[in-house]
């Protein structure tokens, strides 16, 4: 089985917000904002007033932890109560997970999201990440229904640190680095091979508009470069995530990922910073050799992805030993790659990162 699954549309405009009540109107004159309070008060100079404008009446809600089974239901029941089937989703990833599948257990549910940050391919993804209340990864909750609108105004996001932006790239070239292995032994996949080229898209796009959209950022300018990375830092990288078959590519980095969210070091770290990390570490399981991929270096380097565990010497060799225990992976994906991912491999490639600078 081959499945595309998209949003119905994507919208990404300088000064977008100014239009969303005009947008979302057509779906309904009631909706429920979900948000956070970093995120609402990003957008509350405009926001309001374009929904009042289209006479979409609104309630916000405030999402103020983790993305959990228990905070989906508990909105989800709240925003039953009132009658609502309509969600606007606006923040960053864990705002538009938790809003992606409010809707898709609600009666008729539909969704748009709308990204303050351009972190990770959250407000396009088909899919919800669960964590628990501390942080963990609990796992993958598959969309019955996607966002009917992606909804992208560049203006909020020049407007972000851009610590957000850097790990948004990292997190995007992750889906190149991650599905390209899986060729060696599955390269007549059609969905596997239109990702890596939604992918390769996207790693074009940071090789020739990267450094001038990080400037641009901190300097909270608008510019085609920040605007084509924004692309590909949603668009590109949640289109690389939309195509699915019956042979599952997981990605390497990522399930890397899942298991640092449950070390405390690390609770300050982005979701696409523990993935560049993972990226590192796939990088040294793949060549073997204690080096790793020169051009992955450069980009990580460039967009501040975390080298090495903040941690001193004998509790370094505690995390490599807990991140080898601990790190999930299918059988049957695994032997899909052309390395290995053996306890052992891992622990050592986390101790080859120990003394990294």
């Amino acid at each position: 089985m081959f499945t595309i699954k998209s949003p119905g549309v994507y919208h990404h405009q300088s000064g977008l917000l100014s239009r969303v009540g005009e947008l979302v109107a057509p779906f309904s004159s009631r909706i429920a904002v979900l948000t956070s309070p970093r995120a609402w008060a990003a957008v509350q100079s405009t926001l309001p007033a374009s929904l009042k404008k289209a006479d979409v009446q609104f309630d916000v809600h405030l999402l103020e932890g983790e993305c959990t089974s228990d905070a989906i239901a508990y909105h989800r029941h709240e925003i039953a109560q009132h009658g609502v089937h309509f969600v606007l989703g606006v923040g960053g990833g864990r705002v538009m997970d938790c809003a992606k599948a409010v809707a898709d257990g609600l009666d008729n549910g539909q969704v748009a999201t709308l990204p303050t940050i351009a972190a990770t391919c959250a407000g396009w993804s088909p899919i919800s990440i669960l964590y628990n209340e501390q942080g963990g990864h609990q796992g993958t909750l598959v969309l019955q229904r996607m966002p009917e609108m992606v909804l992208v105004d560049s203006d909020v996001i020049a407007r972000s640190d851009v610590r957000y932006l850097k790990a948004g790239i990292v997190d995007a070239l992750a889906k190149w680095y991650e599905f390209q292995p899986y060729l060696a032994k599955n390269n007549d996949n059609l969905a596997l091979n239109l990702k890596i080229q939604a992918a390769a898209l996207a790693k074009d796009t940071f090789v020739q508009w990267g450094e001038q959209a990080l400037h641009d950022n901190a300097e909270q300018r608008v510019t085609r470069a920040l605007q084509k990375v924004i692309d590909a830092n949603i668009a590109l990288a949640g289109l690389a995530n939309s195509m699915r078959d019956d042979s599952p590519s997981p990605g390497v980095a990522h399930a890397i990922h899942n298991c640092m969210t449950y070390l405390p070091e690390l609770h300050d770290w982005l979701h696409g910073e523990k993935v560049g990390y993972g990226l590192r570490l796939q990088s040294l399981l793949a060549r073997g050799d204690g080096s790793v991929d020169p051009d992955l270096l450069t980009h990580l380097q460039r967009n501040g992805a975390p080298v090495r565990l903040p941690v001193a010497e004998a509790r370094y060799a505690e995390l490599a030993k807990t991140l080898s225990e601990t790190f999930k992976f299918p059988e049957a994906s695994a032997a899909l790659l052309p390395f290995s991912l053996t306890p052992e491999a891992i622990r050592h490639a986390v101790l080859a990162t120990q003394y990294s600078a």
